[in-house]
């Protein structure tokens, strides 16, 4: 792929920004198509999900000036949020002089959850199942026989004993799966209504939920990033001058409430989502799962604090890092079956889902570096509240330039009301 950082693509007419993506990412007239059109038909959606009477549609923006693990990549972002694609492309920027973003992976292993009740020896019924784990395995590399071709399959077996619970004490056993290129959830979910036989038979119990667990600790996406100091300085609008060192120390002060607060640790980790649900969205993976191991995993030391992680390194430049669950997958489900979704694994041109995650969390660090610079230095209503304003604009019922007129008369005024949008247009086609 060409460079990621393309000049004004934001001032180019919407003809023109598609021609520009089509030429840099090797895109067809059929991708574009389907970003354009949300990609499904209502047959189509008809087809995924109950009761469907129409489709939802999203913006879908390009973050620009990625490079991860030195590759250029343009990233698709699904959002309704202002601000978002914008402050993540410009962080991103930040960040080329030193490389961009550097991401590794563990094993995309998957947990499946198998409880076990009226179990009469705990203990016992414990060994004996882990005596048996190599038969157990090998009974699940009997479902897929596909996925252990490519080097996935059945890799561990723990026992868990709950103590104290509502209902007492019970058994869980934990199938770690190798899914590969796959989010997991189906194949995992089959394993564990294929081993529930077996176990009863071992533990004398009754097997009562086999489920896939969304904490997936297993399988965990971790990147960092550098921004030169020298990158920091930046003058605003209003001819305010910050220093480096500023932005700097200001951005990890932030952190660190975050890291010391779950009041502001809650709103620190949704601004890193903001950026990882809108690629996880884009294409055709399950965010609801993302955002539910993100948020179990931050509080997995019994309380709930940043995911990622911000200093300074020996020279004084800024330094980032996320670490966090990224079950994500470029086959099965969604990823194959929606048509926007194909495009945008086409336009990232990943080979394996451990890429994906890669690029994912590097997109969660880069908005979470637009939030702490954002709310370090100008407050976080200044940029997002100008792109708001367009928004409040359409909603008061504006429509082609004067979309543009209403909002730079709100942010002029620092006023963003529908009221105040309202008032600006009747005074403006009075005028006119």
């Amino acid at each position: 792929m060409a460079s990621s950082r393309i000049t004004q693509f934001y001032n180019l007419p919407l003809a023109e920004r598609l021609k520009k993506l089509a030429e840099t990412a090797g895109l067809d007239a059929e991708d574009l198509a389907a970003f354009q059109t949300s990609g499904l038909s209502m047959d189509q959606a008809d087809k995924m999900i109950e009761n469907s009477v129409g489709i939802l549609g999203l913006p879908l923006g390009i973050g620009l000036n990625f490079i991860v693990n030195g590759r250029e990549v343009l990233v698709p972002m699904a959002i309704e949020e202002p601000s978002v694609v914008a402050g993540a492309s410009y962080m991103a920027k930040l960040t080329r002089s030193s490389g961009g973003f550097k991401a590794t992976t563990s094993s995309p292993e998957m947990i499946g959850q198998i409880q076990v009740l009226d179990v009469k020896d705990l203990v016992t019924a414990s060994m004996d199942l882990l005596e048996q784990k190599e038969r157990l395995l090998a009974l699940v590399d009997e479902i897929d026989p596909l996925l252990k071709k490519f080097g996935g399959g059945a890799r561990d077996l723990e026992i868990r004993i709950i103590e104290d619970s509502p209902i007492g004490p019970f058994l869980v056993v934990h199938l770690i799966m190798d899914v590969r290129d796959a989010m997991g959830a189906n194949v995992v979910n089959s394993a564990c209504e294929k081993l529930a036989p077996a176990i009863e038979q071992i533990t004398a119990g009754q097997v009562h939920l086999r489920i896939l667990s969304n904490l997936a600790d297993r399988r965990l996406a971790k990147v960092n990033c550098t921004v030169l100091l020298k990158e920091l300085a930046f003058t605003n609008s209003e001819k305010h001058d910050f220093t480096a060192e500023q932005v700097r120390d200001g951005i990890i002060e932030a952190w660190a409430f975050a890291e010391a607060d779950p009041y502001r640790a809650a709103t620190h980790n949704k601004g890193i989502m903001n950026g990882v649900d809108a690629v996880v969205i884009a294409t055709g993976n399950d965010w609801r799962a993302i955002e539910a191991g993100a948020h179990a995993y931050a509080a997995r030391h019994g309380r709930y604090t940043s995911l990622s992680t911000w200093g300074k390194d020996a020279d004084g430049n800024l330094t980032g890092e996320l670490e966090m669950p990224m079950a994500v997958g470029i086959v099965g489900g969604a990823t194959r079956v929606h048509p926007a979704a194909k495009a945008s694994l086409k336009l990232l041109a990943v080979r394996t889902a451990d890429e994906l995650a890669g690029i994912i969390a590097s997109v969660g660090l880069a908005q979470n570096l637009a939030a702490l610079r954002a709310l370090a230095t100008e407050g976080i209503q200044r940029g997002h509240m100008t792109l708001h304003a367009r928004q409040v604009a359409i909603a008061a019922g504006a429509t082609g330039s004067l979309i543009e007129t209403v909002a730079a008369q709100m942010v002029l005024d620092g006023t963003i009301r529908i009221d105040r949008a309202e008032e600006i247009l009747r005074s403006s086609k009075e005028t006119n």
